[in-house]
């Protein structure tokens, strides 16, 4: 009983003093996660990987990876600036890398702004405005903080496993077995998979606002994703899947243009 109470504090005074708020679109956020272990953890893992993998030596397009996301992380940089989130500015330490991988189409954003970019999404994206996209999605994760929002998540669904555990120390272990594979079921399916497609959801709302901020066409965005969702493959049903439908993608991103078109008109 101490552990189970115990535990739901813990869980209390995290949702109250753990709250922060999305850039731009200003949603609310659990995160607790303190940045410099975030980022030092995120460093190592993104050192490892990449000195684990075979980089592009494809200068041209190992210079355009670098330059569209240089201006994507400046315009975030300038956003922050801009709304008087100039400390926030040394948390990133931006770093864009091409890994060879025709086969991998797929780019990723660590915690910090650790960036990789895999050969295999270039003929989707095919020129700076559709990588544009990509850097805008990726640099949108760091800003919004997902990794430090994902791994608060998780530490808050391993504590309510532990305190269901507690109280159920007295049951028949069947019993147990069975009501924890429930819980993690449910957690997962509840939980932390609408907040990955909400993740996504929120990137691609944040990165269109960055890439236009930055000079790029935003409405370069829907032809990509549309590509993106040609290159066919079975998919998991959405309330399965940690990336939205395509079509609530694309719906979304429409309905955004006109905020981001007011940025482009600028340039």
């Amino acid at each position: 009983m101490f552990k189970t109470r115990f535990f739901v504090l813990l869980t209390t005074i995290v949702f109250f003093v753990g709250c922060s708020t999305v850039p731009i679109t200003g949603r609310k956020q659990l995160s607790f996660i303190p940045q410099n272990q975030l980022i030092t953890s995120s460093a190592d893992s993104y050192r490892q990987l990449i000195s684990e993998s075979k980089l592009s030596g494809d200068a041209q397009k190992k210079q355009m990876v670098v330059d569209v996301g240089r201006r994507i992380a400046s315009s975030a940089e300038e956003f922050m600036r801009e709304n008087g989130m100039e400390k926030e500015i040394q948390n990133y330490h931006w770093e864009f890398k091409l890994i060879e991988d025709d086969k991998t189409v797929n780019a990723f954003c660590m915690p910090g702004g650790k960036i990789a970019v895999y050969t295999g999404i270039l003929p989707v994206t095919r020129d700076e405005d559709g990588l544009a996209v990509v850097m805008g999605h990726e640099v949108a994760h760091a800003l919004a903080n997902h990794g430090g929002e994902r791994m608060s998540q998780l530490l808050i669904v391993q504590m309510g496993a532990t305190s269901l555990s507690a109280a159920l120390s007295g049951q028949p272990e069947q019993t147990r077995q069975l009501l924890m594979q429930a819980f993690g079921l449910g957690a997962n399916v509840g939980v932390l998979l609408p907040y990955s497609r909400s993740h996504e959801l929120e990137a691609d709302h944040i990165g269109l606002i960055l890439m236009a901020r930055a000079g790029y066409d935003p409405r370069t965005a829907i032809p990509f994703w549309q590509r993106m969702n040609n290159l066919g493959g079975e998919r998991p049903p959405e309330f399965l899947s940690t990336h939205p439908a395509p079509e609530k993608r694309i719906q979304d991103l429409q309905n955004e243009l006109p905020e981001a078109m007011k940025y482009y008109k600028q340039f």
